[in-house]
């Protein structure tokens, strides 16, 4: 008899702890929902990038990300593959100021060219991690491939702000974004509604304005997709027709061969 009260009691003793961890666990754990899938111009062996996209995209790029955010591996001239002609994309660097070496060899600023990478918004690291309270905003050049889910992860991330939960304590500065790994992020929303004005008239709401940024960051972390893609396709198809003929030469080798 006393082998089983000391069984229930141990019971007892087992729930009583676990029931304040598993309140404390729901008060403070937010799992991040599964990512929301898009339908992207890109994707698949045959997919394109939608160049009306990614050029609203470089807009809001242009006039919201770069403040903040560098595009360390682009260059200017990488404007082409989206559409720009040689005239933009000498007018889009030339309103940049470029730190450079003079002649004289003092250091001096001149007109952006095409040749030039994309100008960070700060001087180093450091102060840029001075300006935004300790914390480094990413380079966007290649942010589509080093996050996991990609081009969905970055959209449902700009789309993915909100009013944090009640019963989740914020630390200062923070904000909520429920696609961002522990809901916390540095960040405050980047877009809001008419954020930019599109020169084609496409309504700039938060969900197009990130579809087409993203559609933008796609294109410049890898400026050769559709080439990439066009030659495997070639490459496919020269070994499909390399078979056939194979096939075929084999078949009249061996015709008159007595089987």
């Amino acid at each position: 008899m006393m082998r089983w009260v000391s069984l229930a009691a141990a019971a007892a003793l087992i729930v009583g702890l676990a029931a304040p961890a598993a309140r404390a666990e729901d008060e403070h754990s937010h799992e991040m929902p599964s990512l929301p899938r898009q339908a992207w111009s890109f994707s698949g062996p045959f997919g394109t990038f939608d160049r009306a996209a990614a050029q609203r995209g470089f807009q809001v790029y242009n006039e919201v990300c770069s403040a903040c955010h560098q595009l360390h591996h682009a260059y200017y001239r990488d404007l082409k593959g989206i559409g720009l002609t040689e005239e933009q994309i000498a007018a889009v660097a030339a309103s940049k100021s470029i730190a450079d070496i003079g002649d004289d060899g003092a250091p001096n600023e001149r007109p952006g060219l095409p040749s030039d990478h994309f100008k960070s918004p700060y001087a180093n690291d450091l102060a840029a991690r001075a300006a935004q309270n300790g914390a480094l905003p990413p380079d966007l050049s290649l942010i589509i491939k080093a996050r996991d889910g990609g081009a969905d992860y970055v959209y449902a991330l700009l789309t993915g702000y909100s009013a944090a939960p009640a019963n989740m304590k914020m630390g200062d500065g923070m904000n909520y974004d429920r696609y961002f790994p522990g809901n916390q992020i540095a960040m405050p929303a980047p877009l809001s509604e008419g954020r930019v004005t599109y020169a084609d008239g496409t309504p700039a709401s938060v969900n197009q304005m990130a579809k087409d940024v993203v559609t933008f960051l796609a294109y410049i972390s890898e400026p050769e997709t559709e080439q990439r893609k066009a030659l495997g396709v070639r490459i496919v198809l020269f070994f499909v027709l390399m078979t056939g003929v194979t096939y075929a030469v084999k078949r009249k080798v061996w015709s008159d061969v007595d089987h």
